[in-house]
């Protein structure tokens, strides 16, 4: 659980200093330009900011700029200690400790090797550090459907396993053995039948056929956690004398699997392995940038509605980029400039307009969102306004960008009377309007309708530039964007000046695969992960209203402990225990709620294709 920050002026000074950024020599309008958008795209998209990955100089500047604009406009500081900023803390990145090494002694003669040359933990390892006989398991696989089992006939309990990367197939994706070869899924593996530490290794085909045998980056897995076994990649030469005793050659057991499609799994004679993995999270302070105008209807003014979009990118690229191995500044001026420019826009039309509000507006630059919505999963938790006074929450991602004028809404389901709302309003708007009734999506809003809110999100789709160093202002289709944004304002005004109360629905979605292997997901469940919690298990941040796991009393906010009677550290490992089902199977589920261990039953059903 993540505490809240109290921080005091002096502090968050320090956190987020004044960072000198253009300022606009543009002149104020009370009205949503095309002009002000643009400008604060090139601003936010600049190489200035770099990217604006959460917890960077960039980001800080980025929030800096918005909360400066906020001051402009005369929004309220309802943020930590008085300020515009609502902080919160994550880990950034792994880095090796001094505990890190490995050590091999086969009959009597030792050899001891180094991290990042001969040997790198994986991100998901456990620290500490075991000795004991070392195993070779194969590929690591137990597959009894595809009657493949790297496990049948071997003791692994309380030892060191040595197993292949890929499968038997190679590192073939159209593989039946596909699914089972992420080296999260060996590790589970491993660990479920009692081994301690594991050994990933390149075998030698495979590096014939061009895979590297390289250890691999340490790179942080925001949503993942630890998978409870200490878990290392090596290079092969790190293992190749294991064999030596025996008289085979690592590549002559390859060989073997490859071809036989059978296992050929034993314990290394007068072998002890010694692995030692210490692995330190370096975190970082983001930010949301909140500020509040405040309504002027005594009955209303404590209600708020919530304007939002995120400010944060993906900085020099690397983790969520669609070309990882490219360092070059990812400006994101569709992704999010351009919904946090209309977020500026906004802010500014309603101050200049304040004496029209009956209820309150808070405007939320969230930051985090890349890394698992952050920062709205932070605010869910410690909101400033409290919850059950936030009528709606409308968010905007990529808006700078629309393809045959179109504009997607998601939410429009979430309460009945968006439909009314969305045709009344979007007469002027010249776009074709494409509503999806959902609530859960891939942006901010998702948070708020886990807490039982209605949300409307506002997206012009993906295109060829999404998490890619070309993402740049000058494909920004301006005029375009402000006739959105007005549009938005012409909602948000109808929801912030109407008497009643949005009422709130739970849509009731049909099943889908999700993207990739549709086969690794063959039944449907129905929760939705909060990223934003760490520590143990699979917490829920929402649960699909007539989904199996709504209908069996599991809730948002529950923390899953085990499934089918498998041991739940992480959402990979409720992935893995769920692709060992089919749908019409009851499996008993435990969750803890309020300290509670619950025992419940889910029956699955099938994804519809």
């Amino acid at each position: 659980m993540r505490s809240r920050i109290l921080l005091v002026p002096v502090l968050a000074s320090v956190l987020f200093p004044a960072f000198q950024c253009e300022r606009s020599s543009l002149p104020r309008h009370e009205s949503i330009t095309a002009e002000e958008f643009l400008h604060h795209v090139k601003i936010l998209a600049s190489d200035e900011f770099e990217g604006r990955r959460a917890g960077t100089r960039g980001a800080r500047m980025a929030a800096e700029y918005v909360a400066d604009e906020f001051k402009r406009y005369g929004l309220k500081r309802v943020g930590d200690a008085r300020s515009y900023f609502q902080q919160f803390e994550f880990t950034a990145d792994l880095q090796l400790g001094s505990e890190n090494f490995l050590s091999l002694v086969i009959q009597n003669d030792s050899s001891r090797f180094l991290p990042q040359h001969d040997f790198m933990p994986l991100s998901f390892s456990e620290n500490g550090i075991f000795t004991a006989e070392a195993a070779f398991v194969g590929y690591g696989i137990s597959a009894p459907d595809l009657n493949y089992d790297d496990y049948e006939d071997i003791d692994v309990e309380g030892k060191v396993v040595l197993a292949l990367r890929f499968t038997p197939e190679g590192d073939n994706p159209h593989s039946e053995f596909n699914r089972f070869a992420a080296l999260r899924r060996k590790a589970v593996t491993a660990r479920e039948r009692g081994a301690r530490a594991i050994i990933f290794v390149t075998g030698p085909l495979d590096i014939e056929a061009g895979e590297e045998d390289t250890p691999s980056r340490l790179r942080v897995d925001y949503a993942g956690g630890r998978g409870g076994i200490i878990a290392v990649r090596a290079k092969k030469k790190v293992t190749e004398d294991l064999f030596t005793p025996m008289g085979i050659t690592l590549r002559e057991v390859q060989t073997f699997l490859n071809t036989e499609k059978k296992p050929k799994s034993f314990v290394i004679p007068d072998s002890k392995a010694t692995v030692s993995v210490e692995l330190i999270e370096r975190k970082a302070t983001s930010a949301n940038v909140v500020g509040l105008l405040e309504g002027n209807d005594r009955s209303l003014k404590d209600e708020v509605v919530i304007v939002g979009a995120h400010y944060d990118h993906l900085g020099f690229g690397g983790q969520g980029s669609m070309v990882p191995g490219t360092v070059a500044i990812h400006n994101g001026a569709d992704d999010n400039a351009s919904g946090t420019a209309g977020l500026l826009e906004l802010a500014q039309l309603f101050a200049a307009r304040r004496s029209d509000l009956k209820r309150s507006l808070l405007f939320i630059a969230f930051g985090g969102e890349e890394e698992g919505l952050l920062g709205s999963g932070h605010y869910v938790k410690y909101p400033i306004v409290p919850l059950e006074k936030t009528v709606a929450m409308v968010n905007m991602d990529m808006i700078g960008r629309p393809k045959d004028s179109s504009l997607i809404v998601y939410g429009a389901g979430t309460s009945p009377l968006w439909y009314e709302l969305i045709q009344k309003t979007g007469g002027a708007v010249n776009f074709q309007l494409k509503l999806n009734e959902e609530g859960f999506g891939p942006s901010d809003h998702a948070s708020f309708y886990g807490k039982n809110m209605p949300v409307l999100f506002f997206f012009t789709g993906l295109h060829e530039d999404y998490h890619r160093p070309t993402d740049d202002w000058q494909k920004i289709q301006s005029e375009d964007a402000q006739r959105i944004v007005q549009y938005v304002h012409d909602l948000v005004f109808a929801i912030t000046n109407r008497t009643e109360r949005p009422l709130f629905t739970k849509v009731e979605i049909s099943p889908r695969p999700a993207a990739g292997d549709t086969r690794s997901l063959r039944a449907y469940v129905g929760t939705i992960p909060d990223f934003s919690e760490s520590g143990r298990g699979y917490k829920i941040g929402g649960v699909a209203a007539g989904s199996p796991a709504d209908r069996a009393g599991i809730k948002a906010g529950d923390l899953m402990v085990k499934f089918g009677g498998k041991e739940i550290l992480n959402i990979y490992d409720y992935t893995y225990a769920l692709q060992e089902f089919k749908p019409g199977d009851e499996v008993k589920v435990v969750v803890v709620r309020d300290g509670e261990e619950l025992n419940m039953r889910v029956t699955l059903e099938r994804r519809s294709r």
